[in-house]
């Protein structure tokens, strides 16, 4: 059989840590082949390999059954593979029509804007991507932005796309769409890796799947008819049955209020929102991505400003936007986007965990290196960072590694109240049920946490959840729902 991408026999090195041993994929014309993993299995070493932004140590990459071109070829690799990662490529300043032709706009002599408009707008119509061409990409929901990266990939010529944890940002209706946009690009002979911890859409939206583990190949075998159970099996080594949802410790609320929002609108996100929480307490949010729940949650952290309300932390009335006021009052927070929010990729896992202490591990203004070092090895040991040392860059790290070390930065001064936002979106199972297990850790040494996720089995963990719908918190349900009342609460069936 001619493969559409073939890697064979694939090792990566970087120093002495292997990312790939002998590792493999074989992806038909036309399908779309999920690869799944535990993070630090591979995965993402494969994907800079098949996109040409690294070569291989060792093995060979196919497409058509023709080598790969040389890396520095970019304009072969373009028309060859696309990948839409989970962290976008757009550049948000940039009109829509700018992004689809970056560094392409013309051959030779000024920019024709009244063409490249043109060019523009036949690309998104053929995709059927309705945004305006003369839009601000940084206008654009996530959702679009998706869309509109699938069309410019396609726009090259390529046949082959890489989807990246494509759904870690969207709601239900989004992700239907999404799914939707992908069966109709099979159709006309799209080939397509998928890249998801979300086994459940593998079942939905793909024929074949890839396991890696340990930077190897486990097994590839068609979706249809393997049982779930051996898929997280293979994922994870272990036999038997699937793992259950991280089942929450019990525990009974009784503290005094460590976090409240009163009255809090903000124009076009929500509007007259009350919310308390008390020590000892995990209270979630849920709702679509319409909501308002995460414009909400940074409002508590003052990442945004209000139009109107208060929020208090620890008793003490923060100044609205204002998030050194917010973290002064005992506030720990996790922000959605780790990447651009979350830490900085250059400084070691010890910079990073220890941001919002640094001021107390020196005198006159120094860091001591020594005291530095001692928190970061002792955050490590209680996350279960994966780390070559606390003095790795946290840009080495896998992603559910560097999204503990976010933990540790949002904990590092034991507060009072924590407020998360989608915590576990892109990790492994491992990894969640660490996270997971990180804010009811806080919470029994007495904070009070905010949970907002869009997984149901992460909200499981919470004493109530708070579900918003346009703007407004329509239902407080208490531990013991069901999925189907939350869902009909959130999709606005039941109010």
């Amino acid at each position: 059989m001619k493969y559409h991408v073939e890697a064979r026999n694939v090792v990566k090195r970087f120093g002495p840590t292997v990312a790939l041993d002998g590792a493999g994929i074989a992806i038909a014309p036309g399908e779309t082949h999920a690869l799944v993993g535990r993070n630090g299995a591979g995965k993402s070493t494969l994907v800079s390999i098949l996109t040409g932004l690294q070569r291989q140590d060792e093995g060979e990459v196919l497409f058509a059954g023709e080598a790969a071109p040389a890396l520095a070829d970019r304009d072969a690799w373009r028309q060859r593979v696309a990948c839409v990662y989970q962290k976008s490529t757009i550049i948000p300043a940039l009109t829509v029509a700018e992004n689809l032709f970056l560094n392409r706009q013309t051959g030779r002599g000024p920019i024709n804007w009244r063409r490249l408009r043109a060019r523009a707008r036949e690309v998104l119509a053929t995709y059927e991507v309705d945004v305006d061409a003369e839009a601000l990409t940084g206008d654009l929901g996530v959702e679009q932005r998706q869309l509109l990266e699938i069309a410019r990939a396609l726009s090259f010529g390529a046949r082959f796309i890489i989807l990246d944890e494509p759904t870690a940002r969207l709601d239900g209706p989004a992700i239907d769409r999404l799914f939707a946009r992908m069966r109709a690009l099979r159709e006309q002979g799209v080939t397509m890796m998928y890249i998801s911890h979300h086994l459940d859409e593998v079942y939905e939206i793909c024929q074949s799947v890839t396991v890696f583990r340990d930077a190897r190949h486990v097994l590839t075998r068609p979706v249809a008819g393997f049982p779930h159970d051996e898929l997280v099996s293979a994922m994870t080594g272990e036999a038997g049955r699937r793992p259950a949802a991280y089942e929450s410790r019990a525990r009974t609320p009784a503290g005094r209020v460590v976090l409240s929002g009163a009255r809090l609108s903000l124009a076009g996100r929500y509007r007259d929102v009350d919310i308390s929480v008390r020590s000892g307490e995990v209270v979630g949010l849920a709702g679509s991505g319409s909501s308002g729940k995460v414009r909400l949650a940074e409002t508590l952290v003052g990442l945004r400003r209000a139009d109107s309300g208060t929020v208090t932390v620890n008793g003490t009335r923060v100044r609205p936007g204002d998030v050194p006021s917010a973290l002064r009052a005992g506030l720990g927070f996790v922000p959605e986007d780790r990447h651009h929010e979350g830490f900085v990729p250059l400084l070691s896992v010890a910079e990073n965990a220890t941001i919002p202490i640094a001021h107390k591990l020196g005198r006159f203004g120094t860091v001591s290196p020594a005291r530095r070092r001692a928190r970061a090895l002792r955050m490590i040991e209680d996350l279960h960072i994966k780390t070559e040392g606390p003095e790795q860059p946290v840009g080495d790290l896998s992603g559910g590694n560097a999204q503990k070390v976010v933990f540790a930065r949002a904990l590092v001064d034991d507060p009072s109240a924590l407020v998360v936002i989608n915590p576990t979106a892109g990790v492994d199972v491992r990894a969640r049920q660490a996270l997971l297990g990180a804010v009811e850790e806080a919470v029994e040494r007495g904070a009070g946490a905010v949970l907002v996720s869009d997984e149901l089995d992460d909200l499981r963990i919470c004493d109530r959840v708070l579900v918003m719908f346009h703007g407004r918190v329509v239902r407080d349900v208490p531990r013991g729902w069901t999925d189907h009342e939350l869902v009909a609460v959130m999709e606005g069936i039941r109010q």
